[in-house]
């Protein structure tokens, strides 16, 4: 059954068009976009019970990549399992509570998953600039204090979303061009002057990102001058393969982010399938990548879950 236009204040249902144009191409699409999905919920699940069970590792780095865990989970899952159905089962339809909450998720989340790379990169600049104070700087309580600000910021700035949207009327389609409840898209919807509400979430979006985006940059340059400082070529090639790494992981994340707010505020002429397709690439890759990066590469996760194999099947 196709969606209906019809007017009403509160729509009981919304329906998702997926990626427009490549309809035709949405079995093969959820395909990769599955396997990625199946390899980020494995492997953060690995890196969470690895952590747990093994004392050595309950330090700052970890516990901010347990952290950072956790969102990839949210996040993925707030927005995976229901594009798969739209997919493979063309569930289109989604309820406008359901909606919002999926909305709330993906913009807060995001944003907490932008605090936490910030919070890492704090831990490897204190780690390799003031290796001696590193334990006593980032204590326990600090590191809690650290997550709690991080997780409030992103709750605080993006609850309005959802509750700004439910007072709105809705006297459009209820067709959302997208493959998921995207602020912009579903905003779009409303039949009245939605200047503020649209101003308001460029405006959070643009601050938190701007600012994250700039202290992780300034930490990661601090870290390079500290790295080529080191007597050591071993020491200054291993810390520059750890850094390159992670750097590569954030600019995945902050350049598809980056892309899709520009193309909200200015990019009118892109063609929506590249638009969505991009924008549910920042949902997707930092997730996927994250415990590869993260988690392979870092040699105590890689050799606890190597010796447990081990054991496992031998």
């Amino acid at each position: 059954m196709g969606p209906a236009n019809k007017s009403q204040l509160s729509p009981s249902t919304f329906w998702l068009m997926g990626i427009p144009g490549l309809e035709h191409l949405h079995v093969w699409i959820g395909i990769p976009f599955c396997s990625m999905y199946m390899v980020a919920l494995m492997g953060n699940v690995t890196i969470l019970a690895v952590v747990r069970a093994e004392r050595s590792l309950h330090e700052p780095m970890f516990l901010f990549l347990c952290m950072l865990s956790v969102t990839d989970l949210v996040l993925s899952t707030s927005t995976l399992p229901r594009m798969l159905c739209l997919f493979w089962m063309e569930a289109h339809d989604i309820t406008f509570d359901a909606c919002l909450a999926q909305m709330f998720f993906i913009h807060s989340f995001t944003a907490m998953e932008s605090g936490f790379f910030l919070a890492m990169a704090i831990d490897r600049y204190v780690a390799i600039c003031d290796p001696l104070r590193h334990t006593t700087i980032l204590t326990n309580s600090r590191i809690a204090k650290m997550g709690a600000v991080v997780v409030l910021r992103g709750v605080g700035f993006f609850s309005p979303h959802p509750i700004l949207l439910k007072q709105l009327p809705y006297c459009r389609t209820r067709i959302i061009a997208h493959t998921y409840c995207e602020f912009m898209a579903v905003v779009k919807l409303a039949c009245v002057d939605t200047g503020a509400t649209k101003r308001y979430s460029l405006s959070v979006a643009s601050v938190i990102g701007s600012c994250d985006g700039f202290f992780i940059a300034l930490s990661y340059v601090l870290i390079l001058r500290a790295v080529f400082r080191l007597p050591s070529r071993e020491a200054s090639l291993k810390a520059l393969g750890t850094c390159g790494s992670h750097v590569c992981v954030i600019l995945v994340f902050y350049s598809t982010a980056v892309f899709t707010f520009l193309t909200h505020r200015f990019g009118h002429n892109v063609a929506p399938q590249i638009h969505i397709f991009i924008a549910n690439m920042y949902l997707l890759v930092p997730p996927f990548l994250n415990p590869i990066v993260y988690g392979i590469r870092t040699k105590k996760i890689r050799e606890y879950v190597l010796s447990f194999l081990r054991v496992k099947f031998s």
